[in-house]
């Protein structure tokens, strides 16, 4: 997602988009993330870090270990923090951010349709490639989180929760800036993308169901998890949804890390009614990992 204090033109953002249909976008994406794992004499790999962080924003005194300890720009992209970078709330049945980035837009799913912009909605079903499991989400709520190159690139547990299995679900790269947004019809439907299937363990909500969705992206290298092997943007692979269930289920505290982006891109936060509410924030608005957005229904 872009800076939101950088945005271009609308017409920019229209001229983008009608350059990038005719471009093969997976192909380019996994280009760009063969050049960032390149790795490069110490000296000047530290040199690359150093300008690439300049040039986006980083925050250099967060990183969790020295620049001359990544091999490659691509570890650095996913970099670790500092201990104590991101305090997890700790207060009885708080939802927190899930990642670094910025709010987009949030609410009440109606009729099983989520909002994308500006009233241009995109189904459940659509977006979790299962209609059973997005029939739990009817009159639940939803969330949409954006994360810019200067932000932290891990993602976390918004709660205290169970992952009873991942899907990897195939798809286009579109970018999920607001040229995407507002140029590309179903745009998280239409991207490859890593969903989690979860049920809360936190007593106020204990065996709710919350799905995380880590969407991919133009440019985007990969989404990783942190606890399987599962990864998206591989060329070849068949055009299916690969689907793996975990039993027992895997179970992360509240704030936990369970996956990563070589890149930014965005978490799209789903669950069923009677859940949680959230304290939801225009569109832009930043967030940090750790902080409360809402709270668990008891």
């Amino acid at each position: 997602m872009d800076d939101p204090e950088r945005k271009p033109g609308a017409s920019s953002r229209r001229l983008l988009i009608e350059c990038l249909r005719v471009l093969p976008r997976a192909a380019i994406s996994r280009l760009v993330g063969r050049l960032a794992a390149i790795r490069l004499p110490a000296a000047l790999q530290m040199r690359e870090i150093e300008l690439f962080a300049r040039a986006v924003g980083i925050d250099l005194g967060e990183v969790g270990q020295p620049l001359s300890g990544f091999s490659t720009l691509q570890e650095f992209f996913a970099r670790p923090l500092v201990s104590g970078a991101r305090p997890i709330d700790s207060a009885p049945g708080a939802v927190v951010a899930p990642c670094d980035g910025f709010w987009g837009e949030a609410g009440e799913i109606v009729d099983g349709r989520l909002c994308q912009v500006k009233g241009r909605t995109y189904t459940v079903e659509s977006l979790l490639a299962d209609a059973a499991l997005a029939e739990r989400f009817d009159g639940g709520r939803f969330a949409t989180f954006y994360l810019a190159p200067h932000n932290y690139h891990r993602f976390h547990t918004p709660v205290a929760l169970r992952i009873d299995g991942v899907d990897h679900v195939p798809g286009t790269l579109w970018p999920v800036n607001q040229a995407g947004l507002e140029g590309v019809a179903n745009l998280f439907a239409r991207n490859e993308r890593l969903l989690a299937r979860a049920t809360v363990q936190e007593p106020e909500a204990i065996g709710k169901t919350l799905c995380m969705v880590a969407v991919g992206a133009t440019m985007v290298g990969k989404v990783r998890l942190a606890f399987d092997d599962l990864t998206t943007n591989i060329a070849g692979v068949a055009a299916a949804t690969r689907r793996r269930t975990y039993s027992p289920g895997i179970d992360f505290d509240r704030g936990a890390e369970w996956g990563w982006f070589e890149f930014g891109s965005s978490i799209v936060m789903l669950a069923e009614s009677g859940t949680l509410d959230l304290d939801i924030q225009p569109p832009g608005t930043p967030l940090r990992v750790g902080r409360p957005i809402g709270r668990l229904v008891s």
